[in-house]
């Protein structure tokens, strides 16, 4: 990623705390609309492995509508067009996306860091468009109950920004939610995922994204040269299975993807597994005067079916066609931040709903479980009757209510789609 200017404007339209899929998004589409955006990223860079990497139909989608497919696309991917798993011997195929009614009919494999990356080159060709990178969001400024802004901290000192909307884009573990007071609602989750790496070799079965075996479940999404791989485990079992030992953790992957029992001893320290703990909450009110929460500081989603990015996407597309002709004119009234949420609501709520069904019928009842799994009823129907797929393709690919871009460009000579 190049260069960005060690300054941070005072004052903005608009000031995003958290530099992810959401922030950068919605800090894109309010600047081409000609809304001065500030997006602040407290780390210095976007280089953290195991993200979400599953760029979904609905998100192709919007990169057609901005005019930036073609060029998307010509970064180095992978696209896949069915999603389907192992159980015990037996695979199946849950959804087929080549019916979908999108440009694109596949999932695009691409790491996080190069889809922020892209987004960011491209928002910055808009003057109205500033991204300060290692600026940490560590509090709000408020008066008489308006949120007017933040203070962050900076390699160069405390700073403060004021704006006329805040939006809180920081994730799951969001500082901007927790100092605004929101409540949350904690919806569980019975899991946990240890992320690794293991190397890709030519011989290698083409992509099955989930093996289910011996009372384990290993997700692995192909990046060309390597495996992203995930191992699911019981929450909180991170401990007790490192009192097992690496050599039993290989031995238990090898057992459930024999394929890799030639590269498990690839895996090690444990320092180079990453733990992601599983979370599913969502605000109950996103919004404050002045303050908007969008993406994981407004819902947090399971792993489940990949959906997490998307989502966040999506939140950041509506939320920019119903802000920011107000926010150009001068602020986002409340009854505006309320109409964002009550876009967004209905279908956060609808996927995660899904999400914890899976949790509780699937993943719950098959951890630690020795006995051999049979297939669910509902799996077992999408292995017989083809054509049901296209059910859990349009959940997963597009989700409930896709969002389409609505704000014009302000700099018709900077928008490739003019």
């Amino acid at each position: 990623m190049s260069a960005v200017p060690n300054t941070v404007p005072h004052e903005v339209r608009c000031c995003i705390a958290g530099g992810g899929p959401a922030g950068v998004m919605l800090g894109f589409l309010l600047a081409r609309a000609g809304v001065e955006v500030l997006v602040m990223e407290k780390h210095g860079d976007f280089l953290r492995d195991f993200r979400g990497d599953t760029v979904h139909p609905s998100t192709l989608e919007v990169m057609a509508e901005l005019g930036l497919l073609d060029d998307f696309l010509s970064r180095p991917h992978q696209e896949v067009r069915e999603l389907g798993g192992q159980v015990g011997e037996q695979r199946v195929t849950i959804a087929d996306f080549s019916h979908l009614p999108t440009r694109c009919r596949f999932v695009a494999l691409m790491p996080q860091w190069d889809f922020l990356d892209f987004l960011v080159g491209h928002a910055r060709r808009h003057p109205t468009f500033h991204l300060r990178m290692s600026a940490e969001v560590t509090g709000l400024l408020e008066e008489a109950g308006l949120v007017v802004g933040v203070r962050a901290r900076t390699p160069e000192g405390p700073v403060e920004v004021r704006a006329a909307l805040t939006v809180g884009a920081d994730g799951r573990h969001s500082v901007v939610r927790k100092e605004a007071g929101l409540a949350v609602d904690d919806l569980g989750a019975p899991m946990d995922v240890l992320w690794m790496r293991m190397s890709r070799r030519p011989g290698d079965p083409g992509q099955v994204f989930g093996y289910v075996k011996g009372g384990h479940i290993f997700v692995m999404l192909d990046r060309g040269d390597y495996w992203q791989c995930g191992f699911v485990i019981p929450k909180g079992g991170f401990d007790a299975l490192r009192e097992r030992g690496l050599d039993h953790f290989r031995e238990t992957i090898a057992s459930i993807v024999p394929f890799m029992r030639d590269r498990v001893g690839e895996l090690g320290p444990w320092e180079d597994i990453k733990l992601l703990t599983v979370v599913v909450d969502r605000l109950r009110r996103w919004h404050r005067p002045g303050l908007l929460c969008l993406g994981d500081a407004a819902h947090a989603m399971s792993p489940v079916g990949g959906v997490g990015i998307n989502l966040a996407i999506q939140d950041a597309v509506a939320a920019a066609n119903i802000l920011a002709e107000p926010l150009r004119q001068g602020a986002a009234s409340s009854a505006e931040l309320e109409r964002v949420q009550r876009r967004r609501d209905l279908p956060t709520r609808l996927t995660q709903r899904l999400q914890v069904l899976i949790q509780e019928r699937v993943i719950r009842r098959t951890l630690g479980r020795d006995a051999p799994v049979s297939l669910p009823f509902v799996v077992r129907l999408l292995r017989d009757w083809p054509v049901l797929r296209r059910l859990p393709a349009r959940a997963v690919g597009l989700g409930f209510r896709p969002e389409h871009v609505r704000t014009p460009s302000a700099f018709t000579g900077m928008d490739p789609a003019r």
